[in-house]
C-alpha cells in the first residue's frame, strides 16, 4: 500500500513538474517578447500570449484537483544535509538560482507559513477590519461595487467612448484662423493689400469710349504683338484666347489698344 502511494506520489510530481515548466517556458517567451520584440507586438499576439497562460494555468490546477493526486499539504519535506559549499547538481537542477543549500537559505525555501512581515501586516489589516461596523462596511462595499461597475462598463465599451471623446475635440478644436479668413476676403472683394504695381508688356483692354469697370470678369489683360514702335490708337491683329475654349487657338481680331493710365487701375482710387 505504501508502495503504490509513493508510486503515485512520484508519477503526478512528474506530471505537475512537466506542466510547471511548459508554464514557464511560455512565460520566459512573452516575458522575451515584451522586452526585445515590443515594437513588433500587437494587440491579438499578447491576447493570445495570454491565453495560452491562462490554460495552462488551468490545466495545472485541474492537475492538483484530481481525484488521483494525492494531496501535497500533507507531506512534509525534511531537509537531510545542509552545507556552505556549493552544490553544482542543485545549481542544475535549480536553473542557478539556489546554488548552495545552508542553513540561511533553507528557512526560506521551506517556509509554510509567510514571511514574518507579512504576517504583522496581515494581523494590522485583520484588525483595522474588526473595528469597522456593519454599516460603514456596507457603505464601502457598495462604493466599491459601484466603482467595479463603472470600471467593468468603461471596458466593455472602449471604442464608442473614444468615438465619443474624438468628436468632442474635433468640435472644440478651431481649424482655421479668423485673421487670416478676414484679410483673404478683404484682398479678394476690395483689393485691399495688393500691389499696384503692372508686370512690363501687359495692358487692360477696354472699349473705347466707355470707362473701365473694377473687379469686373470683362477684364482682360493682352500683350502687343508688334514692335515698341506702335503708336497708342493704331490698330494691330492680337491673338487673344476665348474664354471657355481651352487649347483651341481664337482667330485674329482687330481692337485698338489704348495706353491705360495709372488712374485707370481698378485698385488705385
Amino acid at each position: 500500500m505504501q508502495q503504490r502511494e509513493e508510486k503515485q506520489l512520484e508519477a503526478s510530481l512528474e506530471s505537475l513538474i512537466s506542466r510547471v515548466a511548459h508554464l514557464k517556458n511560455s512565460l520566459q517567451s512573452f516575458i522575451y517578447k515584451l522586452e526585445n520584440e515590443y515594437d513588433r507586438l500587437t494587440w491579438p499576439s499578447v491576447l493570445d500570449n495570454f491565453a495560452l497562460l491562462s490554460g495552462q494555468l488551468n490545466t495545472v490546477n485541474k492537475l492538483l484537483r484530481n481525484e488521483k493526486t494525492p494531496s501535497y499539504r500533507n507531506q512534509v519535506i525534511i531537509p537531510l544535509l545542509l552545507s556552505p559549499d556549493r552544490d553544482e547538481e542543485l545549481a542544475k537542477l535549480t536553473e542557478q538560482r539556489v546554488p548552495v543549500f545552508s542553513h540561511e537559505i533553507v528557512p526560506d525555501h521551506l517556509r509554510t507559513k509567510p514571511d514574518p512581515e507579512v504576517e504583522e501586516q496581515e494581523k494590522q489589516l485583520s484588525a483595522e477590519a474588526a473595528r469597522i461596523g456593519p454599516e460603514v462596511a456596507q457603505k464601502q462595499i457598495q462604493a466599491l461595487n459601484k466603482l467595479c461597475s463603472n470600471l467593468l462598463e468603461k471596458l466593455n465599451n472602449p471604442r464608442d467612448d473614444r468615438e465619443a471623446e474624438t468628436a468632442a475635440l474635433r468640435q472644440n478644436k478651431q481649424s482655421f484662423n479668423p485673421a487670416d479668413t478676414n484679410a483673404l476676403v478683404a484682398a479678394v472683394g476690395f483689393g485691399k493689400g495688393l500691389s499696384k504695381c503692372r508686370p512690363p508688356g501687359s495692358v487692360t483692354s477696354g472699349h473705347p469710349g466707355q470707362p473701365m469697370m473694377s473687379g469686373g470678369p470683362t477684364l482682360q489683360q493682352v500683350t502687343i504683338a508688334g514692335t515698341s514702335g506702335h503708336q497708342p490708337g493704331m490698330g494691330s491683329s492680337v491673338a487673344q484666347q476665348q474664354p471657355g475654349q481651352p487649347g483651341k487657338m481664337p482667330s485674329s481680331i482687330k481692337t485698338n489698344i489704348k495706353s491705360a493710365s495709372a488712374s485707370l487701375h481698378p485698385y488705385n482710387r
